[in-house]
Parts: C-alpha cells; sequence; structure tokens
C-alpha cells in the first residue's frame, strides 16, 4: 500500500512536470465539513431559494464532484471514515453512541488519523468545530482530539453539546470556555452530556468557531519556505438543528438573524434553515479571501463537504427546499441522498477551474488523497484510495474503487454497496431482501431491478459479506454482540 502510494506520487510529477514545478508538494490543506446538509443545499448543485454566491464561486474556481459520499449516514461514524480511511465494515466508531460510556464513539490509542499521518511530515494541525469521537465523558479520553495528532482544538467535543447553538462553554484544548449564555436542560442525557437550549442568548457558537479557524490561519500560514504546512479540519455544525429546542419549541433552526430571509413568507424555521447556509457560505468566502490576502492562496487546497444526506429535524418544511435535490432519501437512509454529498475542491493554478468531476470517492479517500500530495505514508490498514490524480487534472490516471460499502445499526440495520453503476441495499440486516438500482439510468433510486438481474445481486452482497469485519461493541439493537476475529 504503501510503495503504491509513493509510485503514484512520482508518476504524477513525471507526467506534469510543469504543475508540480509551479505548485508546492507539502500544499496547506483545508478540510471543511458542515452538519446534515444535502446534496441539493447548495446553489451549484441545484438548490433554488437559498443563496450560497461563495461556494458558487468556488465551484466554478475549481471542481465539483458529482458522485461522492460520505462515511456513514450520521455524523458520529461518518466522522469516524473521515478521520480513518476505512469505511463502515472496518472502523471503530460505527453508530452514535447513546450511554454514558463514550468509549463505543471515541477513537481509540492505536487507531491512525489522517491529522497523524500529516503530523509525521512535519504538518501543524487544528481542529475547529464539532469532533464527535472523544470526550471527557467515561471511556472516551482517548479520543479526544490532541491525542488524534491535532495540536489545536476549538468547540464541542459531545455531538449532543453541539445541538445548542448557545452553549454554556465550549472547549479550548482540553479547557472549558464559560460563555454569555443560559441554558434550560432537557430531562434525559445522551452520550454522557445533558442537552438544552438557551434562555439568554449571547455567543453564537458558529461565529466563535469561524473565528478561531481564521485565526488559526493567521498564526500558521507562513511562505512555504520558512514555516511548516498546515491542515485545518473545519468541522461547522451548520445547519444541523438543536434537537432539544426543535423538540419543546418547534424550531430547532437557530441563527442570530434571519438576514435576506426576514421578509419571506415563510416560517421561523424555514428563515432559520436558509440564513444558517447562507452564513455559513459567507463563512466560507472569509476564508478563501483570508487566503488571498495572506498570499497562501495558490498554496492551499481548501475541499468543502458535509458529513451525511439533510436532516428534517428542525420544524422547517423540506419540501420547499427540496435539500436532496433529485437523490431520495435524507439522514438515516442508505439510499442516496443518505450518503452522496457534495464534494467542492479548489486549489489556484492546480484544480483545473470549471470542472465537474463524476469520479466515484468517499470520505475515506481523505487519507491516501491527503498522504499522496504531503509525501506521507499511508497505514496499512484502510480503505483509502486517493483521488489526487483528479485533483490536479490527471483523471485519466484515477483509480477507481471495486466498490464502496456502508452498513447501519439503527432501525432494524441496512447495508449498502456501490460498485460501478450499481448500488445494492440490503434490509433488514445481513439476511433482509436484496435491493438494486442502475444509478446511470436512475439515480433516484425509483426502480428496483433485483429481480431481473440476480447474478448482480448476489455479486454485490457477496461484496456486502466481504467488506464487514465484525466488532464487539456495535450490533443491530436486539441482537447478540458480534465477536471480533
Amino acid at each position: 500500500m504503501i510503495k503504491r502510494h509513493t509510485i503514484v506520487l512520482l508518476a504524477l510529477c513525471a507526467a506534469n512536470t510543469t504543475l508540480f514545478a509551479q505548485t508546492p508538494m507539502k500544499p496547506n490543506i483545508v478540510f471543511i465539513l458542515t452538519d446534515d446538509l444535502g446534496y441539493g443545499d447548495l446553489g451549484c448543485y441545484g438548490q433554488k431559494l437559498i443563496k450560497t454566491p461563495r461556494l458558487d464561486q468556488m465551484a466554478a474556481e475549481g471542481i465539483r464532484f458529482t458522485d461522492f459520499y460520505a462515511g456513514s449516514t450520521v455524523c458520529a461514524p461518518s466522522r469516524s471514515v473521515l478521520m480513518t480511511g476505512q469505511h463502515m465494515g472496518h472502523t471503530h466508531v460505527r453508530g452514535n453512541a447513546g450511554g454514558p460510556d463514550m468509549s463505543k464513539q471515541s477513537l481509540r490509542a492505536k487507531d491512525v488519523t489522517v491529522a497523524e499521518v500529516l503530523k509525521s511530515v512535519g504538518y501543524a494541525n487544528g481542529l475547529c468545530g464539532k469532533w464527535g469521537l472523544g470526550d471527557e465523558a467515561q471511556g472516551g479520553r482517548s479520543g479526544l482530539p490532541r491525542r488524534q495528532g491535532f495540536d489545536f482544538f476549538y468547540g464541542y467535543l459531545n455531538q449532543v453539546h453541539a445541538h445548542n447553538y448557545y452553549p454554556e462553554f465550549l472547549w479550548r484544548n482540553e479547557v472549558q470556555e464559560t460563555l454569555a449564555n443560559n441554558v434550560k436542560k432537557v430531562d434525559r442525557s445522551y452520550g454522557g452530556f445533558t442537552g438544552g437550549w438557551a434562555t439568554k442568548k449571547v455567543d453564537y457558537s458558529h461565529d466563535l468557531i469561524a473565528n478561531e479557524a481564521l485565526n488559526f490561519i493567521k498564526r500558521s500560514a507562513r511562505p512555504m519556505v520558512d514555516g511548516k504546512p498546515f491542515f485545518l479540519y473545519l468541522a461547522l455544525t451548520i445547519p444541523h438543528a438543536n434537537n432539544e429546542s426543535g423538540k419543546a419549541l418547534g424550531d430547532g433552526q437557530e441563527v442570530p438573524d434571519y438576514g435576506q430571509y426576514a421578509d419571506k413568507d415563510w416560517s421561523n424555521p424555514d428563515k432559520g434553515q436558509a440564513a444558517m447556509i447562507s452564513r455559513m457560505d459567507a463563512d466560507v468566502g472569509r476564508i478563501l479571501d483570508l487566503l488571498k490576502e495572506l498570499g497562501v492562496e495558490k498554496e492551499t487546497l481548501v475541499m468543502f463537504s458535509s458529513d451525511n444526506g439533510p436532516h428534517d429535524e428542525g420544524g422547517h418544511n423540506v419540501e420547499r427546499f427540496d435539500p436532496a435535490g433529485p437523490l431520495r432519501g435524507m439522514k438515516r437512509d442508505l439510499y442516496e441522498g443518505g450518503i452522496r454529498v457534495p464534494l467542492i475542491a479548489r486549489w489556484p493554478g492546480t484544480t483545473p477551474a470549471g470542472v465537474t468531476s463524476d469520479h466515484v470517492g468517499y470520505f475515506g479517500d481523505l487519507m491516501a488523497t491527503v498522504a499522496d500530495l504531503s509525501g506521507a505514508q499511508v497505514p496499512d490498514d484502510t480503505d483509502s484510495v486517493s483521488f489526487a490524480p483528479t485533483l490536479i487534472g490527471l483523471e485519466s490516471e484515477q483509480e477507481k474503487h471495486r466498490y464502496l460499502y456502508w452498513e447501519f445499526y439503527e432501525r432494524g440495520g441496512k447495508q449498502a454497496v456501490r460498485s460501478e453503476n450499481w448500488k445494492a441495499i440490503r434490509m433488514p440486516w445481513k439476511t433482509g431482501t436484496t435491493q438494486l438500482y442502475d444509478l446511470n439510468e436512475d439515480v433516484g433510486e425509483e426502480n428496483d431491478v433485483a429481480v431481473s438481474h440476480p447474478e448482480r445481486v448476489a455479486k454485490l452482497e457477496k461484496m456486502m459479506d466481504e467488506a464487514h469485519r465484525p466488532h464487539p461493541s456495535w450490533t443491530v439493537r436486539g441482537r447478540k454482540p458480534a465477536v471480533a476475529k
């Protein structure tokens, strides 16, 4: 694996000598991850009502991927795939843990993250926003960001804490910083944390996180000949709902103001949903502007994506915005709407501008991609294929996945696999009926063609069985835990 990626990088350099002569071999890397943003929530992916001019501009100046996938259909496991380069059949965190013991939802000391790989070749690493893979709670400390390769952290550790945009505190490294908000707690806790919503709203967490990200870039962006390259993982919480206020008050889309949507004849949750996404878009623009101002724009690869499909938990009208676009399903589905997500990549002078790519990739590919671009070694036990060739305009040299795989333990359990243009979904877990879709002809997954392609179904089911490695902490509810082999 390591040798193969080294050879790939050398081949890319040889094939495009002029390009790499003008490009640093260790670019700064900014990966921006939004929370519950749908495939159709951006203008450049077909959104008509919500304005996202800076991301639309970013797509026009870079590459817009049409067939890119999240690691999972919910938060924590998707982020585990992103950080470890292992798909859902192999990664440690495979679901959102509900009990007080956070060990199931925390990375272990032996798990190797993207940040650790980049740190090994001299990167300064910062994380701003929502982590969700380690906590101060019982069993969670091994997964704390600064034990997983990050030099700096600001934001939320616990994902339930991250529901609230006006929390009482945020974490700076391992220290709680008190904010000016007052929070009404709910009666139950989840994942070691008791959620709630603010009765006194002063400090908006998204704004604080965005400002910390800008400050990290200012501290880290030195001329490449003089200083370290940097990696910023900006894990925004927008447009995730505050589930607690959504259930109690009917409005979970918390935002300081409705901005350009204030006078719309919409419900407040609808205005909040749109305002949150446009606010996020403006902050992406602030990052792009800062990179240019600091003179490191051409030395920095910026990528933008979402952790899973869109939610319907904030009280807003999903039909108004059509957040999944042409896709079927939403968050917690293994249909395309639950797992296919936007990916925009921009690296001025390196990525071709205004290109649309149908390369089939997923979160786990970040590991091999950053390793190729930085000269780092890829850990042996990954399911990662570098999309560096596509990023530098050599799509003809792009390696393809044999298949992509997902599994989900809630709602009776389900599995899915995509191989070339074919997508299979098996529900319930392992023993249920398998649906088959030809995504080239039916991206909306409306026509199940399993009956007419039994051999194809059997082939994809074999891939599902091959991809799943039993894990003692993860099983479909109501079944005995699996035994790892």
